[in-house]
């Protein structure tokens, strides 16, 4: 389901929680999705009950990482997104971080990729704070975004 309410996102949150049902929170660009991205929020779902992924707007990439990403337009990437068995909900955001979304959600677990580390996560303190544990979860070698569009430049390299 995508949640593009705020207030909406809350009363869902807290409904789950009522549940006492274990809310897992991750977030990202999913830009060009592919086996490391699907396997990443497989990974995930697994330390919970529901998975609630935040993902960044064309502009908030854009601040990112650059004027020429994102490839793909976020009504692309939700669509994909909302439509893997792993996802319980998406909710797009406009920020260069997740804190916000964090704040309202109080997820019982942040995840994150192997390309940081907890010290160095912004959101970090604001997941402790609401009683949440960080989890890293080691990278698919071999699959990222970066190596999907270099992959295909030299493919198509003229």
């Amino acid at each position: 389901m995508i949640i593009t309410d705020r207030n909406l996102l809350k009363n869902i949150v807290n409904e789950l929680k009522a549940q006492n049902l274990k809310i897992v929170f991750t977030n990202g660009c999913f830009d060009i999705i592919h086996k490391g991205h699907v396997e990443y929020l497989n990974h995930a779902k697994k330390f919970g009950d529901i998975l609630i992924v935040g993902i960044n707007s064309d502009e908030s990439i854009k601040k990112i990482k650059g004027d020429k990403r994102p490839i793909i337009p976020l009504e692309s990437r939700i669509y994909i997104l909302d439509n893997l068995k792993s996802i319980d909900f998406v909710v797009p955001f406009d920020e260069e971080t997740p804190i916000n979304l964090i704040k309202i959600i109080k997820p019982d677990v942040h995840v994150k990729g192997g390309d940081y580390n907890e010290e160095d996560l912004p959101e970090s303190k604001i997941i402790k704070e609401c009683g949440g544990k960080v989890k890293i979860i080691p990278l698919v070698e071999g699959f990222s975004t970066t190596n999907v569009i270099e992959w295909v430049l030299e493919k198509y390299k003229k």
